[in-house]
């Protein structure tokens, strides 16, 4: 079965990243932009991040200047600015295009599993997110316009279906070793 795991991608660095170290986790991959009107999304994304990356959730964001020369800084500067302005900690990849014949393989991969904006394969603009689930399978693809924290339902959604959330949960939790029940007999 294909899946995203099959992929690697250079982080803002340089350094090459194999997907295949986040197997078993709920990832949201979105093409991001500094310059971008919804780059107040990154702050949201963060949030999310934080929310469940102890569940087993993790947001990648990839940077990409094909809209509107939205992302003109380079890479080091890009994780500057997003961790700046941002507070971004989830993983930063090196700038890609997600359309056009120098698309970088995982945007491939995730337009061929689904059909945007007026069912066309395409990325329309920066912040697409795409959900995958804990086998490395896309799950749903959401426009730009969609504010990160209305995906809380389907990520937790995921995060249950993989047994993540509720263990995570259940960690939290003390144990509880008081009865619920009290016998009057002697």
């Amino acid at each position: 079965m294909d899946s995203i795991y099959q992929f690697n991608a250079p982080l803002y660095n340089s350094e090459n990243f194999s997907l295949s170290q986040l197997q078993g986790k709920t990832i949201l991959i979105v093409n991001t932009a500094s310059k971008c009107n919804f780059s107040v999304q990154l702050s949201a994304l963060e949030r999310l991040y934080q929310q469940y990356k102890n569940s087993g959730f993790t947001v990648l964001a990839f940077p990409c200047n094909q809209f509107g020369q939205n992302e003109p800084l380079d890479n080091l500067a890009i994780k500057d600015f997003y961790q700046a302005q941002f507070g971004v900690s989830f993983e930063i990849f090196g700038k890609v295009m997600v359309n056009g014949p120098e698309t970088h393989p995982l945007f491939n991969y995730l337009k061929s599993h689904t059909r945007g904006i007026s069912q066309n394969r395409a990325v329309k603009w920066n912040f697409t997110k795409f959900l995958i689930n804990s086998q490395g399978q896309l799950v749903a693809r959401y426009a730009p316009r969609t504010k990160p924290e209305t995906l809380k339902q389907v990520i937790e959604s995921n995060l249950h279906q993989a047994g993540k959330l509720s263990a995570a949960k259940n960690e939290k939790k003390p144990s509880a070793s008081i009865p619920l029940f009290t016998s009057l007999k002697a």
